[in-house]
């Protein structure tokens, strides 16, 4: 389902089922494409243009699949299509629905490229679209490319079976082979002769063809990045052309998560590039490593790529009936930010492991090593106390935490004062706070010392097209924690005393600015734990596992400085879609395992902070569904991927069949909130099962199976959205009078210190600030 530009409402109709810029409206909206009427009288009607593959001021790596609707009356024949005055008419053929052509239109040269349609007799309205031809390197729209910028190394070429890098873009040389799946499971090349090998796999696909498993599989480079298509094609003919009989007109984009900081060309998944259990359904994969947030995250960027990687798709092969997105961590936000901005590119969505986007995730867990630090260092003064019980971290840093999942910074002795245990911050976190906000911590394959120390390696200096430069000179960044009261629920709570509540906001500090900021040191650093020969103690300068000496620190009579945002860039961050604002419109199956007893970096309140966004947008969040699986002891997860999809291709058929309904009025009774058991079986179902969580209603039966946590900004005070960065500031007085503190009533030396700690006030988390 092709819409580009136009966002599908979940309260509203479904738009077209193609992008359709007729003439006469792109004539009113940009002036570069028209129609002519040269005078003629309109005998038989008018033609319309659509570019199918893309916007038209979006086209790219030099071809276009274009769509022509034809008048009843006018023969398809004597329908005449000119390409900067060269006549193209052969490259189009008759559409199988309607009266109508359509055609993949090549050779664009970059820029403007004219496509007129006339009539032999001149007996129909003319029209003419204009094709804006961008080169297959890039970019669109996401501005200057990123420099320094190191092309993927021989062995991440190979794993797509790719040649040499050829020019400075770091493309290669698109490849076309086949492959099939043997009866034992793995993929082997099929001949060149085109006999049929004998250990060829049969597969059954969603339309309940049964085919020979051989896949047509291309390769290559679009915006710098590496991409892959591949399909079901069991006839390849000698010409190398498709057979697309066994493909079921559905298309999965699979995105990738994991975190970077970009300057890398990228190493590719052969895995998701190759889908088998798509594939195997009949459904054509896409997949680059420009949209692996593992290769980078700027998502503007991302964004781009995978609209070109789709044009591709399209101009080679056809409009497919709908896309469905797929992708775990990095991959979710990938689907939840890009339906939010780029509507059309994918149509529905499989969010695996979800986050709602990135750079929400960096306001709590920026917080992670300071409170971490605050919780050890009390530790080293009390051995014994309320902190060696790793559960009771959860009180401060909101994500779960136990005792039973190994430290390795424990394990490693560098703070041999902690008890064995851990929580997510430490399990699943550390590092990744100096990953996102210091300059100088980062790497990319190829890269020398030199010019690693002249990358700016945070995720701000990045996406720098879109946040801009501070007045440090480095990129402005979104971080910010004044005003933010670190543990008040656990105050309120009664498990921790004033005392505490006042030295930890008193010591926990922020992150020092940029300028300020130096390397890394053991364990982030590996090689800086041990002595040269490996055999010597530990280096002690070098020993940081909180970063300490990037942080702003306390003395005896100054508490230790907050960090204000830089000016401009929260709401760089919300007008751009870096920022999941709710504005996801299409149908998402929400699935994750239950990873938190495994103090898992994905943690399970992430889905219902997507749902409260949704909510928050426009009231409705029936476009999103959200399954939760219990883990096997083994690691042997059953997969309920494929059950997703075909949920979802119930849903777009729904949709497809009733296009004037809405998104939650097309909803089939399959698409229902649920959980299963570690075996795949149905635990529950309903509208109630998630009960509890985003509401104040008993606790649903999901919710009850499988617990949720919480973060470091919400247990000070923030909603359950996770989105404010900066916080309303009111006076201490008008805390304390709001019994924001509870029964606690601050002595006048509690007060003094409040207030030298927040002297301009604390967090008033009903009013959002973008500056």
């Amino acid at each position: 389902m092709q819409t580009f530009g136009s966002a599908t409402r979940r309260g509203g109709s479904l738009l077209g089922r193609v992008l359709v810029l007729t003439v006469l409206l792109a004539a009113c909206s940009d002036g570069t494409d028209r129609t002519d009427t040269g005078g003629e009288p309109d005998l038989l009607g008018a033609f319309a243009v659509s570019v199918l593959s893309s916007a038209p001021e979006m086209v790219s790596g030099g071809e276009a699949r274009v769509g022509i609707e034809v008048p009843e009356a006018l023969p398809l024949a004597d329908v005449v299509v000119m390409l900067e005055g060269e006549d193209v008419s052969t490259q189009f053929t008759a559409r199988t629905v309607g009266h109508g052509l359509e055609g993949r239109v090549g050779g664009l040269m970059e820029g403007d490229n004219v496509l007129d349609v006339t009539s032999a007799e001149g007996n129909v309205t003319a029209a003419s679209v204009t094709l804006v031809n961008h080169p297959a390197s890039g970019p669109i729209f996401s501005g200057p490319q990123q420099e320094p910028f190191f092309c993927a190394t021989d062995g991440h070429l190979e794993d797509l079976e790719l040649g040499p890098v050829i020019d400075e873009n770091c493309s290669v040389e698109t490849v076309v082979s086949y492959k099939y799946l043997s009866e034992t499971g793995g993929w082997m090349d099929y001949p060149e002769s085109g006999d049929r090998p004998a250990d060829v796999a049969t597969t059954t696909t969603l339309d309940g063809e049964e085919v020979d498993f051989i896949v047509r599989w291309e390769r290559g480079t679009l915006n710098r990045f590496l991409y892959s298509i591949a399909m079901l094609s069991p006839a390849p003919d000698e010409a190398g052309n498709a057979d697309l009989s066994a493909w079921n007109k559905r298309l999965i984009y699979y995105f990738q998560g994991g975190v970077a900081i970009g300057h890398y060309q990228g190493g590719p998944s052969r895995s998701r590039a190759l889908y088998t259990d798509g594939l195997a359904a009949g459904y054509a994969v896409a997949y680059s490593t420009g949209t692996k947030t593992g290769t980078h995250y700027n998502l503007e960027l991302g964004g781009e790529t995978a609209l070109m990687v789709k044009d591709r798709f399209i101009s080679a092969y056809g409009v497919p009936d709908y896309t469905v997105g797929v992708g775990g961590s990095g991959g979710g936000i990938q689907q939840y930010v890009y339906a939010q901005n780029h509507p059309g590119l994918i149509d529905a969505g499989v969010p695996q492991y979800s986050y709602s986007d990135m750079v929400t995730q960096t306001i709590h867990i920026g917080d992670c090593e300071l409170i971490e630090r605050w919780i050890d260092l009390q530790l080293r003064d009390d051995p014994g106390g309320k902190w060696a019980d790793w559960n009771n971290r959860s009180w401060l840093i909101g994500l779960n935490a136990n005792n039973e999942v190994p430290n390795d910074v424990v394990s490693f002795g560098l703070t041999p004062w902690v008890p064995q245990g851990s929580s997510e911050c430490t399990a699943s976190w550390r590092g990744l706070s100096p990953l996102a906000l210091n300059p100088h911590f980062g790497e990319a394959p190829g890269i020398t010392p030199e010019q690693q120390t002249e990358v700016e390696w945070t995720h701000f200096a990045d996406v720098i097209n879109i946040y801009g430069r501070a007045e440090d000179g480095f990129a402005a960044t979104t971080w910010d924690n004044v005003g933010v009261q670190y543990g008040l629920q656990a105050l309120l709570d009664g498990n921790i005393s004033p005392a505490e509540f006042i030295d930890l906001n008193w010591n926990v500090g922020s992150w020092k600015n940029e300028p300020e900021m130096v390397q890394e040191g053991c364990p982030f650093i590996i090689d800086l734990c041990f002595a040269l020969d490996d055999s010597e103690p530990l280096y002690p300068n070098q020993i940081d596992p909180w970063s300490w000496r990037n942080a702003t620190t306390a003395t005896e009579d100054e508490p230790a400085a907050r960090k204000r945002a830089d000016p401009g860039a929260i709401q760089a961050a919300f007008d751009s879609g870096m920022v999941q604002r709710g504005e996801a419109e299409i149908p998402f199956i929400d699935l994750r395992h239950y990873l938190e007893d495994e103090l898992d970096m994905h943690n399970t309140i992430q889905s219902f902070v997507t749902r409260q966004r949704l909510l928050n947008h426009d009231g409705d969040a029936s476009n999103q569904v959200i399954w939760f699986i219990d883990r096997n002891p083994d690691g042997s997860d059953y997969d309920n991927t494929m059950q997703a999809f075909a949920v979802l291709d119930e849903w777009m058929a729904n949709i497809q069949a009733n296009p004037d309904r809405s998104v939650a009025a097309n909803r089939p009774a399959s698409a229902v909130d649920s959980c299963f058991d570690s075996a795949g079986e149905l635990i529950a179902s309903g509208d109630t099962v998630w009960d509890g969580i985003l509401d104040d209603k008993p606790a649903g039966s999901c919710t009850e199976r499988f617990p949720t946590y919480s973060t470091s900004r919400i247990v000070a005070g923030a909603p359950i959205t996770g989105d404010v960065f900066r916080c309303s500031l009111q006076p201490l007085d008008d805390a304390i009078d709001a019994g924001v503190y509870g029964d606690w009533m601050p002595s006048a030396d509690e007060y003094a210190q409040l207030q030298a700690i927040f002297p301009g006030g604390v967090c008033d988390y009903s009013v959002l600030m973008l500056d």
